[in-house]
């Protein structure tokens, strides 16, 4: 442990010093200071060779550009034209504007976004492993080099390098396309802006750092389900749902409305075709439709995980599919309080559900006992669930247990480690191997494909 402490700490001063060097110097500058650095060393003994004049003339220049970089403070805005959202793993594209707010041209600028510091606090560097860190040498998961790569490239939201922006005139405004690859879900926040200048020689850059607080909702990945027979028949919902008229049946007319692609010919009413001259269908409160629960196990003990990541991304492919399928999607889990939330064909609330998704967090202060009660709540309710589960014990096994007598159909998915290889038991599933899925981080994917 205390040799994690100290590799976190020289990782954390390494990254500061990596991150200025790059930004300050240009291909140039780096060339220059590698020289400097080589002649440093060649030149210790200046009896013995010439070296030392190169240095001398090195760090000269180098000092000259570093100086020249205090007279960069010209007056500048910026602002970004960002998405509505984005996804983890997929490049974000928007625009970056700049505005020159004084009356000199401005030329040979660059543009840099920052978002948060990437760095891992130590909490998180000491608990959380890098995907099949497990298959690594014993020096590397001693050390947590990789660990601590993988981490600062998932908090770090891929923001782009710099991007060269075209000359301004004065009181005029410029814009860059800059990209994003998220690295994880929930707000990702873009701080500042950073405008650079090389000096004279082109060896040093000089900042001026603009405030401009922004942030875009990253949505968690999604796999691809293949075609999916979810078990459960049509259930009476107690008054209906208003708004799910495509989805359900009932004797209860409701009124006339226009003909939509895709409407049963038996619901033409013909005789006010005849006097509107377009087609019209009768419409009918649909009080019977099926309606499945889509559990989300969100309880364990550290505040991030690969697992816990694994189980949001497919709860989030679930919510897309059920636009797919003549069915409503009830999303349950246990946060700060229980919650329930209904999307699906008609109520068009799947974009909500995914934001909602994005912004889960694991509950570390309840035991999974607070969970079923709101399932079986509105068991009566439910043709069907679909279980993601974090762990197999025995607590989740009684619960699907216990769905099961009440006769509703379940799938489960049980998510682990790739270092948990053994079998997992079947426990009450043993009776539906086919809807009990063990799958691994890291290739969930490929579980899936066995569906």
């Amino acid at each position: 442990m205390l040799l994690r402490r100290f590799v976190y700490r020289i990782f954390g001063l390494s990254y500061y010093l990596t991150r200025w060097y790059r930004r300050r110097l240009s291909k140039g500058g780096l060339l220059v200071a590698a020289g400097l650095a080589t002649s440093a060393i060649v030149g210790l003994d200046t009896n013995l060779t010439m070296a030392y004049q190169a240095f001398t003339f090195l760090l000269a220049l180098l000092l000259i550009s570093m100086l020249w970089s205090l007279f960069f403070r010209n007056s500048f805005s910026a602002r970004r034209i960002l998405p509505r959202f984005g996804t983890v793993g997929e490049t974000l594209s928007y625009r970056l504007l700049v505005q020159n707010n004084s009356a000199k041209k401005q030329s040979d600028l660059q543009v840099f976004d920052n978002g948060d510091d990437p760095r891992p606090d130590l909490k998180e560097f000491l608990a959380i492993g890098e995907p099949k860190e497990d298959e690594r040498n014993l020096f590397d998961r001693i050390i947590g080099y990789h660990r601590w790569l993988w981490l600062l490239s998932r908090n770090d939201g891929g923001i782009s390098a710099e991007r060269n922006l075209a000359t301004l005139a004065p009181n005029s405004e410029g814009e860059v396309l800059a990209e994003i690859v998220p690295g994880q879900r929930g707000y990702l926040n873009l701080r500042k802006v950073s405008i650079a200048r090389p000096d004279p020689l082109g060896l040093f850059k000089s900042f001026v750092t603009l405030p401009a607080e922004q942030s875009v909702l990253i949505l968690p990945k999604r796999y691809s389900l293949p075609p999916l027979s979810i078990p459960g028949t049509r259930k009476y919902q107690p008054g209906g749902v208003a708004l799910t008229y495509s989805v359900g049946d009932s004797q209860e007319f409701v009124s006339m409305r226009d003909y939509r692609p895709g409407d049963p010919l038996r619901r033409i009413h013909w005789r006010s075709w005849a006097k509107t001259g377009r087609p019209m269908v009768k419409e009918y409160q649909e009080e019977f439709f099926v309606r499945h629960g889509l559990i989300l196990d969100t309880f364990q003990k550290t505040e991030r995980s690969a697992k816990f990541e694994e189980a949001v991304s497919l709860a989030s492919s679930f919510a897309c599919a059920v636009q797919t399928q003549e069915s409503l999607l009830d999303l349950m889990f246990v946060g700060p309080e229980a919650y329930c939330f209904t999307a699906g064909r008609g109520l068009a609330l799947t974009d909500r559900m995914l934001e909602i998704l994005a912004c889960v967090r694991p509950c570390l202060d309840k035991e999974f006992n607070s969970l079923p009660s709101i399932v079986f709540d509105r068991s009566s309710l439910l043709s069907g669930c679909i279980c993601i589960l974090l762990s197999w014990d025995d607590e989740r096994k009684q619960f699907i247990s216990n769905l099961l007598e009440l006769g509703i159909p379940t799938l489960v998915f049980v998510i682990t480690e790739a270092v948990d290889s053994a079998p997992l038991d079947p426990g009450p599933m043993r009776g539906k191997p086919e809807s009990f899925l063990r799958l691994e981080v890291g290739k969930i994917e490929e579980g899936l494909a066995k569906l």
